[in-house]
């Protein structure tokens, strides 16, 4: 058998790995009207990660374009070294084909992507955010103005070193982060953080109002050429 080639990068302090994407993706559009071909799903865990959902998996919600695949499992990979004692949770991306994705108003070209907020338990310790059919799998809890949902509260540390860690593993990929769309009350606090203004140099951020709160998942759009969608 032979083994994928790993390509290894240093970008903005860290080591990315990962080998080539493994499909040719090709986007469509944009993430409000597009599609998708040669979709990957986003890696299903590993040892600092776990879906959202195991049946949302099943169901195929979890699909993106192969260089977004590739660098969402880079930056866990990097990050099970920068931040090894941080768990993290991914949310819902879309299609393996793309197109509308209820109830998400985006999510068509393969390069949205939603990542469940890291969240800390009372003793101060990194714990996955609990999901399952009785929160709408992690999308129906709330947080409050102090970023708490009951004994829970959301890591702004480990916030930041995950987007860092995407945007060293999107450069290696070749593609970039477009937008972020998270809670305005928030970003202060994400500021704040050891890589507050590094994060506020390098990562864009929706200036108007989402159509929901994006307090318990912060939803990354991605960068890539697409061609245009035709019909």
């Amino acid at each position: 058998m032979t083994l994928p080639r790993l390509r290894c990068l240093c970008v903005a302090g860290l080591l990315i790995c990962s080998g080539a994407a493994r499909a040719e993706s090709v986007c469509y559009g944009t993430p409000s009207h597009g599609r998708l071909e040669g979709g990957e799903p986003i890696p299903a865990a590993g040892p600092n990660f776990t879906p959202y959902s195991s049946l949302g998996v099943s169901l195929g919600r979890t699909y993106v374009h192969a260089k977004v695949a590739a660098t969402i499992g880079a930056a866990y990979r990097a990050l099970e070294k920068a931040a090894p004692d941080k768990q993290y949770v991914y949310g819902e991306s879309g299609w393996a084909h793309g197109g509308r994705i209820k109830p998400h108003r985006t999510h068509q070209n393969g390069l949205a992507v939603d990542f469940m907020v890291p969240v800390m338990d009372k003793s101060g310790r990194s714990v996955r955010l609990p999901t399952s059919v009785t929160n709408t799998f992690g999308y129906g809890i709330e947080f409050d103005a102090a970023a708490r949902f009951e004994d829970l509260r959301i890591d702004f540390e480990a916030i930041a070193a995950h987007l860092h860690a995407l945007h060293a593993a999107a450069s290696a990929q070749g593609i970039g982060i477009s937008r972020v769309i998270f809670e305005k009350a928030y970003l202060p606090r994400l500021y704040a953080t050891t890589r507050g203004a590094w994060i506020q140099a390098n990562i864009p951020f929706l200036n108007g109002e989402p159509w929901i709160r994006h307090d318990e998942h912060y939803h990354v759009d991605f960068a890539a050429s697409c061609r245009p969608l035709s019909g």
